[in-house]
C-alpha cells in the first residue's frame, strides 16, 4: 500500500490533500465532509483585516468619504454585510471546528499592516488553531512605492508575526516580484515556516450599461498549476520553509506534479466549487493508483524529484526550459 503521508509547518498530515479558504469553510458540516473524503487539513477563510481595525459602519463612511461626485466610484468599495463571520465570531469558528474534526485547522488572515494582525494573531493560536497562513494580498498601486519597499514591508509582517506565535505560520503571496527568489528567501529569514504559492490576483471588469465595476470570479484551471510548478521547482532546496501549491490543483495528476516540483502540499479550492467535496476522494484513489501503477512507495520519494535541485545553476534550468518550449511548436 502507497504511503500518502506527508508533512507541511510541521504537521503530520496523512496525505498532501488541504482545502483551501473558501465559503465551503464557514460550514462545519463541510469541514466534517471534507475530512471524512480525505482532506487532511484546512485552512479556514480569511480574516480580513478591514474587518479587524475598523467596525462595519465606520468602515463604510471611510470607504465611501468623497465619493458623492462620482457615484460610480462606490460600486470598487465591499459591502461589510456580505461578510458572515465578524472577528469574534471567526474564533469561535475555529473552537468548533477544532471539536468538530481531528485533522489540523489552519487559520487565514488577508491584509497589509502588522496593526491589528499581531494582537488577532495570538487571538487564533488561544483559540486552538494548528497554524496560521497570512495571506498577503497586496497590488503597490503608488508610482513613489519602490519594489524594495513592498519586500520590506512583507518581511516585517512576517517578522513581527513571527515573533508574537508559538504556532507554525505560512505567507501566502502572489508572483508578481521581480525577483521572487530573493522574496522567498527573506520570508524564509524572517520566521515563514511555509510559503503558498500563488495566490490568484482577481481582476475586476466594468459593467458598460450600470456603469458599475464589477467582480468578476472565474474558477481555476489545471493550466494555471505551471506557474505554480515552476516556482516551486526552482525554490525546493533553496529555502528552508516548507512549500504549498495552490491554484490549479483539480486532478490526481496535479497534485503529483505538485509533489513532483518540491511541495509537500497542493491545496484545492475551485475543484470542490465545481464538483463537490466528495471530489477529494476521487483525487486521493487517483493518486494511489497512479502510485502503485508507477511503483512509488511514497510521497516522500517523489517530493522535489523533478525540481532545479539535480541542476547546478537555477537560472539555467528555466533558460533550458524557456529555449524547449519554443523549440517544440512546428508550423503546420
Amino acid at each position: 500500500m502507497s504511503d500518502l503521508s506527508t508533512s507541511y509547518l510541521g504537521l503530520s498530515l496523512k496525505n498532501p490533500l488541504v482545502v483551501s479558504p473558501s465559503p465551503l469553510c464557514e460550514d462545519l458540516g463541510a469541514i466534517r465532509k471534507m475530512e471524512d473524503a480525505g482532506a487532511s487539513a484546512v485552512v479556514l477563510h480569511s480574516l480580513f483585516e478591514e474587518q479587524l481595525s475598523i467596525n462595519s459602519q465606520d468602515l463604510d463612511r471611510f470607504l465611501t468619504s468623497g465619493t458623492e461626485s462620482f457615484a460610480e466610484a462606490l460600486s470598487y468599495f465591499p459591502d461589510m454585510g456580505q461578510f458572515k463571520l465578524g472577528p469574534e465570531a471567526y474564533l469561535e469558528h475555529i473552537q468548533k471546528a477544532k471539536k468538530a474534526v481531528k485533522i489540523p485547522i489552519i487559520g487565514s488572515l488577508n491584509g497589509v499592516s502588522t496593526g491589528g494582525w499581531v494582537s488577532f494573531a495570538k487571538k487564533i493560536e488561544q483559540a486552538g488553531a494548528d497554524a496560521l497562513e497570512l495571506n498577503v494580498y497586496y497590488i503597490a498601486t503608488d508610482p513613489d512605492m519602490s519594489g524594495a519597499q513592498v519586500e520590506q514591508m512583507y518581511a516585517d509582517l512576517v517578522r513581527d508575526v513571527r515573533a508574537s506565535l508559538k504556532i507554525p505560520i505560512a505567507v501566502k503571496l502572489g508572483p508578481y516580484f521581480s525577483s521572487m527568489a530573493s522574496v522567498a528567501r527573506r520570508l524564509d529569514q524572517a520566521g515563514a515556516n511555509g510559503l503558498v504559492l500563488f495566490n490568484r490576483f482577481y481582476q475586476p471588469d466594468f459593467d458598460l450599461e450600470k456603469l458599475e465595476v464589477t467582480p468578476n470570479l472565474n474558477l481555476s484551471r489545471s493550466e494555471e498549476l505551471r506557474l505554480r510548478l515552476c516556482w516551486v521547482a526552482i525554490l525546493s532546496g533553496l529555502i528552508k520553509a516548507d512549500m504549498a501549491i495552490t491554484g490549479g490543483v483539480h486532478t490526481a495528476e496535479d497534485v503529483i506534479k505538485s509533489m513532483m516540483a518540491g511541495a509537500k502540499v497542493a491545496m484545492m479550492t475551485s475543484a470542490l466549487l465545481k464538483n463537490g467535496i466528495e471530489h477529494l476522494k476521487t483525487v486521493r484513489e487517483g493518486i494511489t493508483a497512479w502510485m502503485e501503477k508507477h511503483e512509488y512507495a511514497s510521497i516522500r520519494q517523489m517530493q522535489g524529484s523533478m525540481s532545479q535541485k539535480s541542476v547546478a545553476e537555477p537560472a539555467a534550468f528555466v533558460r533550458a526550459n524557456y529555449m524547449k518550449v519554443l523549440r517544440s511548436y512546428a508550423l503546420k
